[in-house]
């Protein structure tokens, strides 16, 4: 090389920086294979807990999934960890969307391994199967891999009505926030023999309409417990439910320890401990996965 060459080898072996903390043009090389509704069943089968978090935003999204998060949630708490709103009951469908597809193109620059699940949001799916199944598919095309949807009885016809045409459903029974105002408040849900003997009913029923999970929220821990084991295809997924369900949910913001509000009980704060956001994560992943959150002394009922 020659006095009146230019050197390009440090110029081509730099890595630049990434600017106002967006993600670099290219992924890094996957840890792990894509988690696929066949790797979710067969965890669920051998007793490996699953993991899922929330997530609303591309980095958020990308460093849960490098952290070992098996499923990211893109959940209507939207409306009151990053909108502002008093409930979820006033996010949009295009808002969904939106931070959907946020979240998957955030993935896709990152290890891309996780699977996300889209809430369907109120008023998305209440009028008709059709309705659903036309919201259901704003969601898809956005990127989920499954969508959610709260309650039980009605909401058995439509999920069956999807899953039969190829779209993956998560259930959510329980504290089902969509209806908060009608359960008057945030409270545990199937203390009485009535209503766990409803809330039995419905799991069942749901599995049955071919729901592959069920988010069971503000449960009784014996009675998630009971649920866990006699749901085989369908995988429980507890906050505040206790330690027994297939698998545990949180919303990011509350295992961060970010809350602009009351924490609550079911929580965990995994950033006290941690260096990082990504550290924080994996410790919840541990966590999880080794039995030790939650605790049923404290996290439960």
């Amino acid at each position: 090389m020659n006095s009146t060459t230019p050197d390009t080898t440090a110029a081509n072996t730099t890595v630049h920086a990434s600017p106002y903390g967006t993600l670099p043009p290219t992924s890094t090389p996957a840890m792990r294979r894509p988690i696929s509704l066949p790797r979710l069943a067969e965890m669920h089968q051998r007793g490996e807990k699953i993991t899922m978090l929330t997530a609303y935003d591309a980095t958020f999204a990308a460093v849960a999934d490098a952290a070992g998060v098996e499923c990211i949630l893109v959940g209507d708490s939207l409306g009151m960890v990053c909108q502002g709103l008093h409930s979820t009951v006033g996010v949009s469908l295009e808002a969904m969307r939106y931070h959907t597809e946020s979240v998957v193109r955030g993935m896709l620059r990152s290890q891309s391994t996780a699977w996300v699940i889209a809430d369907l949001p109120f008023g998305s799916y209440q009028e008709s199967r059709e309705q659903a199944i036309r919201s259901a598919g704003v969601l898809m095309q956005a990127g989920a891999h499954m969508v959610k949807l709260e309650g039980g009885g009605w909401t058995t016809e439509i999920v069956h009505f999807l899953v039969e045409r190829g779209i993956p459903v998560c259930a959510h029974l329980g504290l089902t926030p969509q209806t908060v105002h009608a359960l008057g408040g945030y409270r545990v849900q199937g203390k009485s023999d009535a209503a766990a003997s409803t809330l039995r009913q419905n799991a069942h029923a749901l599995q049955d309409a071919g729901a592959a999970m069920v988010v069971l929220e503000m449960v009784p821990a014996p009675l998630a417990a009971e649920l866990t084991t006699a749901l085989p295809h369908c995988a429980t997924i507890g906050i505040g439910a206790g330690k027994d369900t297939a698998g545990q949910v949180l919303v990011m913001h509350d295992m961060l320890g970010i809350n602009l509000g009351k924490m609550p009980r079911f929580v965990r704060n995994f950033m006290l401990d941690a260096s990082s956001v990504r550290g924080a994560m994996e410790a919840y992943v541990r966590a999880v996965k080794d039995g030790s959150f939650p605790d049923n002394s404290q996290h439960a009922w």
